[in-house]
C-alpha cells in the first residue's frame, strides 16, 4: 500500500460537491500535508493553456481528476453537446499532460453513466462494452468512457499508471440543490421542503417512478477514491457503490417521510424516465482495494436534509 502522505497530490475540481469531502478527507483523515485544489476561477481546465499552467504552479505527483461538468437528465438532455465536449477535453488532455510530466499516478473519475442502457443488473464491469449508454446521457457518459480507452492505452504504450473508477449516483451535503441542475436525491428534497413550506398538496416527479438506482453518500465515495489511490495499479475500471438498489418512488417515500412532507405526488409520464435500472457490482472493489460503504441509504439522507436545512438560503 502507498504511503500517500508523501505524495504532492492535486484534486481538480476540489471545490465542487464531491471535491470538498475528498480534500477534507485526505488533509484531516490520512494526514496529508500537500494536497492541491485545481479548479475555477484560478484554473479552467477545458484549455491546455491552464492545464500546464496548472502542473507548472502545483507540481504534482499524483493527481486526482474529479473536475466534471455534471447534471441530472434534465440539464443532460439540454446541453448534450457542452456536457460532451467539455468533460472529454479536460479528461483528455490532463491525462496526456500528466503523462509528458511522468507523473506517479493519475486517479480519473468515470460514472455510472458509462454503462448500456439495457446492462443486466447488477452492472458487472465486464459488461461495459455491450451497449450503447441511455440516450438521455449517452454524450456525458461516453466523454468518460474516452478517458477509460485513453488510460488503458497509455498504460499499454508508456507504462503510464492510471486508474478509472465508476461511481453510481452520489449525494450528501454540499450537493446541488438546483432544480433545473441537480440530481435526483437533492431534487426530490428540496421539493418536498419547498412544498411542505408553501402548503402545496401535491409535487410534480418526473417520468413513473419504476426506475432504479444505487445510491452512494458522498464521503463513502470519498473514502473509496483514497482506498484506490492507497491500494490499486491496475487497468481494469472499478465500480464505486454502496450495493442497494432503490425505486425513485420508494426513494421519494423515504425523502418526504424524512422531511415531514405529506401530501401526494404527481408524476409527469410525458418526461423521460432515463435507464430503467441501475445498480452496480462492487466485488471488485471490495477484492482490489478494500471498499465497502458504510452509510445506510436512511442515515445518509437524514444527514442530507439536515445539512439542507441549515444552509437552505446559501444552497440556492
Amino acid at each position: 500500500m502507498a504511503d500517500i502522505r508523501s505524495r504532492r497530490i492535486t484534486v481538480t475540481g476540489g471545490r465542487g460537491f464531491l471535491g470538498r469531502h475528498l480534500v477534507r478527507k485526505l488533509r484531516e483523515d490520512r494526514g496529508c500535508p500537500d494536497v492541491r485544489v485545481a479548479d475555477r476561477p484560478e484554473y479552467d481546465l477545458r484549455t491546455l493553456e491552464d492545464i500546464r499552467r496548472m502542473f507548472d504552479d502545483q507540481r504534482p505527483d499524483t493527481v486526482i481528476h474529479l473536475a466534471a461538468v455534471v447534471g441530472g437528465i434534465g440539464a443532460n438532455r439540454d446541453h448534450p453537446g457542452q456536457f460532451f465536449y467539455d468533460n472529454a477535453i479536460m479528461g483528455i488532455q490532463l491525462l496526456h499532460e500528466a503523462h509528458l510530466r511522468g507523473l506517479e499516478k493519475a486517479v480519473l473519475l468515470g460514472t455510472v453513466c458509462c454503462y448500456p442502457k439495457d446492462t443486466p443488473v447488477p452492472f458487472r464491469e465486464e459488461d461495459l462494452w455491450n451497449g450503447y449508454p441511455e440516450e438521455t446521457n449517452a454524450p456525458y457518459g461516453l466523454a468518460k468512457k474516452l478517458l477509460l480507452v485513453q488510460s488503458q492505452a497509455y498504460r499499454r504504450q508508456y507504462g503510464f499508471n492510471s486508474i478509472f473508477l465508476m461511481p453510481v449516483n452520489l449525494y450528501g451535503p454540499g450537493d446541488n440543490f438546483d432544480p433545473a441542475g441537480g440530481h435526483v436525491v437533492p431534487a426530490l428534497i428540496r421539493k418536498c421542503l419547498d412544498a411542505k413550506q408553501a402548503g402545496d398538496e401535491r409535487i410534480v416527479l418526473w417520468g413513473d417512478g419504476t426506475p432504479t438506482r444505487e445510491f452512494l453518500f458522498v464521503e463513502d465515495a470519498a473514502e473509496g477514491i483514497i482506498l484506490a489511490t492507497e491500494r490499486y495499479d491496475g487497468g481494469e475500471p472499478v465500480n464505486l457503490g454502496s450495493g442497494r438498489e432503490v425505486r425513485i418512488k420508494d426513494l421519494f417515500t423515504l425523502i418526504a417521510g424524512l422531511t415531514g412532507f405529506s401530501g401526494q405526488v404527481l408524476w409527469d409520464t410525458g418526461q423521460p424516465n432515463g435507464q430503467p435500472r441501475r445498480a452496480v457490482d462492487t466485488s471488485r472493489a471490495m477484492k482490489d482495494f478494500g471498499f465497502q460503504a458504510k452509510t445506510p441509504l436512511e442515515d445518509g439522507l437524514r444527514r442530507t436534509i439536515e445539512w439542507y436545512r441549515i444552509h437552505r438560503e446559501e444552497s440556492r
